[in-house]
């Protein structure tokens, strides 16, 4: 199917735990402010296989179908009346963050804390804000990034959470020269130790709890990797880094961070832990005088991430493990949440008869 020619598209569509669809959906116009973007590429999060295996992320769970997907990149279809806009067939990224702009958040400059925002792909507003994992999404048209000259669409497609892991880079200042622990080698974790590479930081050490990951940790830039349960671990606490960030969403990765780092180091929050209160060292952070920071989504690094990606400071194509044709959805989403097969696996929503 060329979605350019049909009245229909498809559309990946969670309607509840373990019930994820492909599905025909009519294609969306764009009115005046948007611009309609044919999607190429979409990476599967693991905000995406939560709503898929539990119908949930978190507090927010499914109230009604769902069209997945944040991480999506393709190129521009058309322009509303009167919007100006790249023109047709340009390729774009799509921010997935919409802010009210007007909030306290907003006008410090922290939209990705926006007190109303919205996400592509999210049940956390009633009606939930549908995503890009269709093969045209509708979208405003200052929401729509032109890639840099020469960036292949399938390396853009990890531009959104390459993204969330510059952000983190950024929540820990200048790592220039530092040592630095990352607790979880998933594809946020891999994507942090090539922000911390291109940022300059000295020594960076990755745990998890799977070899395949750590391998490609070690391809984007890490030192060293410790797997999780192994001899190596017991000297984690003895590591002594300058700064750790946590992009596990493990209490027990957490709890590394926290002993892992130097008496006055920093501990970055990234990954999204269990819902609920986690218990955390307090007594640690207080006594050995630590700083604990969160990170959450991003702003305006995306457009710096598509840059860096573009001129090479940011080599992360070892991140994407699999492409699959959405046709396959559901055999991307079984690789997808198997850590042990894959890491980043993109759904692709190329014409069925491209090679």
């Amino acid at each position: 199917m060329n979605p350019a020619d049909a009245a229909t598209m498809r559309a990946v569509v969670a309607h509840g735990a373990g019930d994820l669809r492909l599905e025909e959906r009519p294609v969306p116009e764009p009115g005046p402010g948007e611009v309609a973007v044919d999607i190429r590429y979409g990476g599967i999060c693991g905000s995406d296989l939560h709503y898929w295996r539990h119908g949930a992320v978190g507090e927010f769970r499914l109230r009604e179908p769902l069209i997945l997907g944040h991480e999506i990149v393709g190129r521009v279809r058309a322009a509303g009346p009167g919007t100006q806009a790249p023109p047709p067939g340009t390729p774009v990224a799509v921010h997935p963050l919409a802010s009210c702009g007007t909030c306290r958040q907003c006008a410090a400059g922290r939209r990705n804390t926006c007190l109303d925002t919205g996400y592509l792909g999210s049940a956390a507003r009633d009606p939930h804000v549908q995503g890009g994992f269709a093969d045209v999404l509708v979208v405003p048209a200052e929401r729509v990034l032109p890639l840099p000259e020469g960036l292949d669409l399938r390396l853009a497609a990890v531009a959104e959470p390459a993204a969330v892991a510059w952000h983190a880079v950024r929540q820990a200042g200048d790592v220039r020269g530092k040592r630095v622990l990352v607790t979880g080698a998933g594809p946020i974790g891999c994507l942090v130790v090539a922000a911390l590479r291109a940022a300059g930081a000295g020594e960076i050490t990755v745990t998890d709890v799977h070899d395949a990951p750590l391998a490609v940790a070690k391809r984007v830039g890490a030192d060293s990797t410790v797997r999780v349960g192994g001899p190596e671990a017991a000297a984690l606490e003895e590591l002594a880094a300058d700064i750790a960030i946590e992009s596990s969403g493990n209490p027990a990765g957490l709890r590394t961070c926290v002993h892992g780092v130097d008496r006055g180091g920093l501990v970055v929050g990234l990954g999204l832990l269990p819902p609920g209160d986690t218990p955390v060292a307090a007594n640690a952070v207080i006594t050995r005088e630590l700083r604990l920071v969160g990170s959450f989504r991003f702003d305006v690094e995306l457009g710096e991430v598509l840059r860096a990606l573009a001129d090479g400071r940011l080599p992360v194509d070892p991140v994407v493990t699999s492409v699959l044709p959405v046709a396959r959805v559901g055999e991307a989403f079984e690789l997808a949440a198997d850590p042990a097969r894959s890491c980043k696996v993109l759904l692709d929503f190329g014409p069925t008869t491209a090679p």
